[in-house]
């Protein structure tokens, strides 16, 4: 029976060796901060939840209908100091857990700047940041070196012992940019931007990947994070330096456009502004950009200021972007008064100036429309229509 008994333990540790503890052990500051907080958290839960288990095997043990040595007290209803322990432990415990989240909610926060390498070692004036902008593609991870004028697809490196300030954003839809070895995840988001700050302490190749579904490719979103000494990440800036390869705003349409399991590939040089357009959806020439709308709006509405502005901010409504098929893009020509657009109808009425006819739309909208013929060149010339002027261009 023993040698059975250890048998049947072979498949679950046959399990158990696929499992990658990186949480438990990680080779980040910020990520073993967050694993100091899992472990006293669950530490100070089960100083509850084990007693309760076993009071709960002792009693139904004690209590049993065979028992001999159980009192029988059918009149028993309370004991204040059984109460002052039931409800003392467990205050104490949420008193425990709440100042301890408090802290770690405060001193964690992905948007706050780290305030230390490691224990002991505080960040000082010579820990240059390095800054690397994240965006989520459809299926793949670009890493733009705003510093250094370069990116890569599904790479990314950093040196060890250097703060990393992430600053993260999507193209299409939202993806959860998490590499367990160096902090935990954090949203990316389409016309939004997270931020995380963190620091690698171990050199070593380390998984990165999303962990939120983000459609068909999900499955390889991933990428290696690669944590150097400072002369191997001066190796790898030059090795990407090195590749022939640019990233434009038309390239990166390129990139953008939904693919699978793409390879590893770098960029020598960065359009510096690609960034922030992606991030306020306008990477195409001549788009309004999402900062554009809301500087407008925060001058009372669209008027003069935005109407040179040609292409209409219209984001994944009808076809995302960098999608093969999707509507062709319009333009605001000119913009006009009400006086002016009378004077223009009058212009046209009396020059010889050839205009779409109007479609009857009669037998589908009922009586009271223009009926056939309205669409002659001077047919109601005094009572200017802006919805029947259609000019030919």
């Amino acid at each position: 029976m023993k040698r059975s008994g250890a048998l049947l333990l072979f498949p679950l540790a046959v399990l158990l060796s696929g499992c990658d503890l990186v949480v438990l052990a990680p080779a980040g500051d910020v990520a073993a901060q967050q694993r100091d907080l899992l472990v006293i958290s669950t530490l100070l839960m089960l100083l509850i939840i084990v007693p309760v288990m076993a009071l709960t095997v002792l009693f139904a043990w004690r209590y049993r209908q065979s028992s001999t040595t159980a009192t029988y007290t059918p009149d028993w209803d309370h004991s204040t100091k059984l109460e002052l322990v039931i409800w003392a432990a467990p205050l104490l415990v949420i008193i425990c857990l709440g100042a301890l989240t408090w802290l770690g909610t405060h001193l964690l926060d992905p948007y706050r700047r780290i305030d230390r390498i490691e224990p002991g070692q505080p960040v000082t004036q010579n820990h240059k940041p390095l800054k690397v902008e994240v965006v989520a593609l459809d299926w793949k991870w670009l890493f733009i070196y705003p510093d250094y004028g370069i990116a890569s697809v599904n790479e990314l490196a950093a040196p060890v012992n250097q703060p990393i300030d992430f600053r993260i954003t999507s193209s299409t839809v939202m993806n959860s940019f998490y590499i367990p070895a160096l902090a935990g995840q954090i949203y990316a988001m389409p016309g939004m931007e997270t931020k995380l700050h963190a620091v690698i302490n171990r050199p070593g190749t380390y998984t990165g990947f999303s962990a939120n579904y983000s459609g068909a490719g999900f499955s390889g979103m991933h990428f290696a994070f690669h944590g150097l000494s400072d002369q191997a990440f001066g190796e790898w800036v030059a090795q990407t330096r090195s590749a022939q390869a640019t990233l434009s705003r038309e390239n990166y349409l390129e990139l953008e456009r939904p693919s699978e399991n793409e390879p590893v590939r770098h960029y020598a040089s960065v359009d510096p502004d690609l960034y922030g357009a992606i991030l306020n959806l306008c990477v195409e020439r001549g788009k309004m950009c999402m900062n554009e709308m809301m500087s407008i709006d925060a001058r009372g509405g669209l008027g003069l200021a935005g109407v040179r502005n040609t292409l209409p901010l219209q984001y994944d409504k009808l076809a995302r972007r960098g999608a093969v098929f999707g509507n062709d893009p319009s333009y605001v020509a000119s913009i006009c008064t009400a006086e002016e657009a009378a004077a223009a109808w009058r212009a046209a009425s009396d020059a010889d100036v050839n205009y779409w006819p109007v479609r009857d739309l009669s037998p589908l909208r009922g009586a009271g429309l223009l009926g056939p013929g309205a669409g002659s060149r001077r047919a109601d010339a005094e009572t200017p229509s802006l919805g029947l002027l259609r000019f030919k261009l």
